[in-house]
């Protein structure tokens, strides 16, 4: 009688537990936690598909992006990494074909093939929610594949460290390997402040250089799926996503500023990943097998020796 009661009461307040979910999402500040609690408000509430979360669709996500544009300076982006500006391009290039020549091998869907290759190459859940609206990938195709990011994440964080120091890299180094090697920004930070600041400072400097390639990436993204659907538009979030770039490079935004369009940004994505995991229907998960989590884990395995190389030269 009283699970019955607790039901009742659930969909008579749907926006109540909206709400605390949202609360929670944007304290914690967790991609794969925005997608779970989106999936488990859909398990608990069952909303309609009327309902905002799943009305309002990738709407957030777009939204997100061009906020992201407003905090990189086309100067400054330009002079970020020179060092390591050519190895960047061709680590991006390398890693992005590499994750799609695998996932045809492994027989990995199309989408989620793109989607762990975009984290793979540029950065993790970030690239993962911007193309994802692009291919229109389904709900239960981005959470595959930001677990396994936000697994690999996890990993990323205990090992490398350790790694490091049994490779007595020195500070600059293994900020750059980090940059390279690990897929979300804040975990390549996070990683890098456990081996020294000054890592921390190279790893945070060198993964902006990585993160712009977020641009060319929206522009292949639409190339490539524009097969998918007969007369489709040009999203034009990416043309103010650009123009927000512009924006930034033109007025100069104070530091502060920056800080808080970043903070909107971040807390766009991931109100947008809640929406996607609001949208997902667990028995649509029924389909997923361990061939995209191999290709991730392949991938990345190739990655770590790679980008080592790449900071000794």
């Amino acid at each position: 009688m009283e699970d019955k009661q607790l039901a009742f009461k659930i969909k008579q307040n749907p926006y109540a537990i909206l709400i605390l979910f949202i609360v929670i999402i944007l304290f914690i500040g967790n991609a794969a936690l925005a997608v779970f609690l989106g999936i488990l408000f859909s398990l608990v509430v069952k909303p309609k598909k009327t309902f905002l979360s799943i009305k309002i669709g990738t709407l957030p996500l777009q939204a997100g992006i061009v906020f992201l544009g407003t905090t990189i300076s086309l100067p400054y982006a330009w002079s970020v990494g020179s060092d390591y500006f050519s190895w960047i391009a061709a680590f991006v290039i390398f890693t992005f074909f590499l994750g799609l020549f695998l996932g045809k091998i492994l027989n990995v869907h199309h989408r989620i093939a793109f989607l762990l290759s975009a984290g793979a190459a540029i950065c993790g859940g970030t690239a993962i929610a911007a193309v994802a609206p692009i291919i229109k990938a389904k709900p239960q195709e981005v959470l595959l594949s930001i677990t396994i990011v936000f697994l690999l994440n996890a990993i990323a964080i205990v090992i490398f460290p350790i790694l490091g120091s049994f490779l007595n890299m020195s500070n600059y180094q293994f900020g750059a390997w980090s940059a390279l090697a690990i897929h979300d920004t804040s975990s390549v930070i996070g990683t890098a402040l456990l081996y020294s600041d000054e890592s921390a400072q190279v790893a945070a400097t060198l993964k902006l250089g990585r993160t712009l390639w977020i641009i060319p990436l929206l522009l292949l993204s639409s190339w490539f799926f524009k097969g998918e659907e007969k007369n489709i538009n040009f999203p034009k979030f990416i043309i103010f996503f650009l123009i927000a770039i512009l924006a930034n490079t033109f007025f100069d935004f104070s530091n502060n500023f920056s800080i808080i369009l970043k903070n909107i940004s971040q807390n766009l994505l991931l109100l947008g990943l809640f929406c996607i995991g609001t949208q997902s229907n667990i028995n649509d998960l029924k389909f997923l097998n361990q061939r995209p989590a191999l290709l991730a884990v392949g991938l990345w395995l190739v990655v770590i020796p790679l980008s080592y190389i790449i900071t000794l030269i």
